[in-house]
């Protein structure tokens, strides 16, 4: 049983990693969502040739700003897609490891009975833990990939109708993660490596 609880503990390191890999993606999410946000807020007031003023008189002026600004606002949108392919990608990563992790359990020779599942072999996690919290880090990551894939597409239908304040309330969504509480993925972490760190 020790010896599956350690390649227990590598998947979860394998997941550690891929959970760093999520933090990167996050900022550059946040980076590129902020940069989208700014030219779909500046749409309107270059729509507007009352806001040219004096520059009126340089002919297709503001045509040409807005299709600067459209074409910006396209390769951001592209950026966006490639990030949140990324991000699908650590949440498959995620659920292999679990599918794997289950199988394993299920399909082996030495197939451990619900009392071993249970059974601590001193401060090292049962295999039940190493399970459950395979299980948790998926289902966290998975819901917050679908909040995020939800905003990112809300985002693309405010181009044409912008609102200030729905896109502050989508920005506040990405950059909270309200699927990911760290106290909670610490705490699993905390269980699976407690001989480390004690």
């Amino acid at each position: 049983m020790e010896a599956m609880v350690k390649k227990y503990q590598q998947k979860f390191r394998k997941v550690r990693d891929e959970m760093s890999r999520w933090d990167e993606l996050q900022s550059r999410l946040i980076s590129q969502f902020n940069s989208a946000s700014s030219i779909i807020q500046r749409l309107q007031v270059l729509q507007d040739s009352k806001n040219y003023g004096s520059l009126n008189c340089v002919a297709g002026i503001g045509d040409g700003l807005l299709r600067k600004q459209l074409e910006s606002l396209e390769v951001i949108f592209l950026s966006l897609k490639r990030t949140m392919e990324e991000f699908h990608g650590i949440v498959f990563s995620i659920e292999k490891i679990h599918r794997d992790s289950r199988q394993q359990v299920k399909g082996g020779s030495n197939q451990p009975s619900a009392k071993q599942l249970q059974l601590r072999v001193g401060v090292k996690p049962t295999l039940a833990d190493c399970l459950d919290g395979l299980m948790v880090l998926y289902d966290m990551h998975h819901s917050e990939y679908l909040l995020k894939a939800s905003v990112v597409s809300a985002l693309s239908t405010l181009t044409l109708k912008p609102s200030a304040s729905d896109l502050c309330a989508l920005q506040q969504l990405l950059i909270d993660q309200p699927n990911i509480p760290k106290d909670e993925v610490q705490s699993i972490f905390d269980i699976i490596f407690a001989e480390e760190i004690c």
